[in-house]
């Protein structure tokens, strides 16, 4: 540990483990709804993401009949993902939110806890160990976590002027990430609207049909039992695909795998609408996945795969198959495969695409390097609670 943490946690003196219940105990503001005033729902996002406002309803509208008031400073869990790390603090943005039986709020008592620093406690390994622990059940749809329960959880407490010293240091180090994450966000936004204009300006009113350009081509494997199936994602928003662990054949209901080939375009059949689709790099060709991600293949004398790899990253693309699905939100049907192809969409000519393709290629260890700066940036905070928790409670 550095220097500086050391003289930060003062190598955890006066530090005791208490009963979350005896120094931020639930808390039950009961609310009675009136059916003409309207609420705002809150919600708690997993992994440790925050609250976020779930819908805004009239009270006729509820059909939960126990609701309760969250006021800013409380830390809020979900008793159904706390397990997952669905525990925040509520911000000023938050308070007189409602939620529901499944929220759990505890209040700080401000003479012994600050409670950001409790909440910055479950986010260690230690804390989220603790919460798995106190939430019963052997499958992620039965794991609740009881008020009784949660309130058994013992969390270090230094005195209070240290746990504000390492609350005031955690905080201005999430505020130095998120402008470098910022900083990078702006340098990548704006690489990417240029490409949008050149990809315009370039196709010069050239408007084909997707399926002019590529084809359906699947590698349809049949499952067998004793096979091992090594697996791909798709991230959503351009993130791209990424190496899952292997399927056993005896362990799947799908009769058939596709497998990937180099070059493949990979769209997600669910999410593809919302930008769940790459190009498949070398080293994931040979690789499965499952029938509901299709792959299609680039004609090599109307379309370069690294064009069409940029071009349906942005979300620019993303909206014209937003518009050949419907419905709203998690109710949007799947995209076809014949969606996909009939999309309509300028597109410059073989040779400029090529130009565009050198143009993006010198782009590549920059980008490289954005991610280098990325992983390391999201792995600061983590990183520095788990030494400055550790030492703690030493």
């Amino acid at each position: 540990m550095t220097n500086g943490l050391n003289v930060l946690v003062g190598q955890g003196s006066g530090t005791r483990y208490l009963p979350l219940a005896q120094i931020a105990p639930l808390v039950r503001r009961e609310v009675t709804i009136d059916p003409a005033a309207t609420y705002i729902e809150l919600g708690v996002r997993s992994f440790h993401k925050g609250t976020f406002h779930r819908r805004s309803l009239v009270g006729a509208e509820f059909s939960w009949q126990d609701l309760y008031r969250i006021e800013q400073g409380d830390l809020v869990f979900s008793n159904i993902m706390a397990w997952e790390g669905a525990v925040a603090l509520a911000g000023p943005q938050d308070d007189g939110c409602i939620g529901n039986h499944r929220m759990l709020t505890c209040a700080c008592d401000p003479d012994v806890a600050d409670p950001a620093f409790l909440a910055y406690y479950f986010k260690t390994t230690e804390g989220m160990a603790k919460l798995i622990a106190a939430s019963t059940g052997t499958v992620a749809r039965n794991r609740t976590l009881t008020a009784s329960a949660l309130g058994r959880i013992e969390v270090p407490m230094p005195p209070l002027p240290k746990q504000q010293r390492i609350v005031q240091h955690l905080e201005l180090l999430d505020e130095k990430t998120r402008q470098l994450a910022m900083h990078i966000d702006a340098i990548e936004s704006n690489a990417a609207a240029q490409f949008m204009s050149l990809h315009h300006r370039l196709s010069d009113g050239h408007v084909v049909r997707l399926g002019d350009v590529i084809e359906l081509v699947e590698e349809v494997v049949t499952i067998r039992p004793e096979g091992q199936y090594p697996q791909v994602g798709v991230r959503g928003f351009g993130g791209g695909l990424f190496a899952k662990p292997a399927v056993a054949g005896a362990d799947t209901t799908y009769r058939t795998f596709n497998r990937l080939y180099a070059d493949a375009i990979v769209m997600s059949q669910v999410k593809g609408w919302e930008g769940a689709l790459a190009l498949c790099p070398p080293d994931l060709a040979g690789m499965f996945v499952s029938p509901e991600y299709r792959t299609f293949r680039c004609l090599p004398h109307l379309a370069k795969p690294a064009y069409l790899d940029a071009l349906i990253r942005t979300p620019w693309f993303w909206s014209l198959l937003q518009a050949a699905t419907r419905g709203v939100g998690a109710r949007r049907e799947r995209t076809r495969p014949e969606q996909f192809l009939n999309l309509e969409l300028p597109l410059p000519t073989l040779h400029r695409q090529q130009q565009v393709v050198d143009i993006l290629s010198r782009e590549t260890a920059l980008k490289q390097r954005h991610a280098a700066i990325r992983a390391a940036n999201d792995a600061l905070i983590p990183a520095t609670l788990e030494r400055i928790f550790q030492s703690v409670g030493d």
